[in-house]
């Protein structure tokens, strides 16, 4: 028989009680929807790697969450030019949590490393980190160097 871990039950019980906004996001169900993932793109452009070439920077950016760097590059900066630290910090076990509960919810459909990513993109959304608009637009950035010519 399986024992569970007592600090699991512990855990679900902390992190339920942070009443998690697990509400759909229309840019993020358009994107579920209607967007393509790294296995088939990796097909079509003949791309032997099983990693798609942002997970790098999906685990950067939840590790500089973890530390409360929320400004993008600000940890790359000379520390005398860094932003300071702000409160907004996602703890590493809250995000999984999360991502977990919004993966049931939502993206249980979409593919890994991808669901993570919608996952991350609905927490930060909801604690304010990014709004909707904010990520369209950085979006349609990457969508335009992608293709120029």
């Amino acid at each position: 028989m399986i024992e569970i871990n007592p600090d699991k039950i512990e855990l679900d019980k902390e992190m339920e009680s942070r009443d998690l906004d697990e509400s759909p996001i229309d840019l993020l169900e358009k994107i579920k929807v209607e967007g393509r993932v790294w296995d088939d793109l990796s097909e079509q452009y003949g791309v032997d790697n099983p990693d798609p070439p942002w997970r790098i920077a999906l685990e950067c950016t939840c590790d500089a969450l973890a530390n409360g760097y929320t400004s993008p590059f600000n940890i790359c900066r000379p520390v005398e030019e860094r932003e300071p630290l702000n409160d907004t910090k996602i703890d590493a076990i809250e995000r999984r949590w999360e991502e977990d509960k919004l993966v049931d919810e939502h993206y249980a459909e979409v593919p890994f490393p991808e669901r993570q990513l919608l996952a991350l993109a609905h927490s930060m959304i909801r604690r304010g980190i990014i709004n909707e608009d904010e990520l369209a637009k950085h979006m349609k950035t990457v969508d335009k160097r992608l293709h120029m010519v």
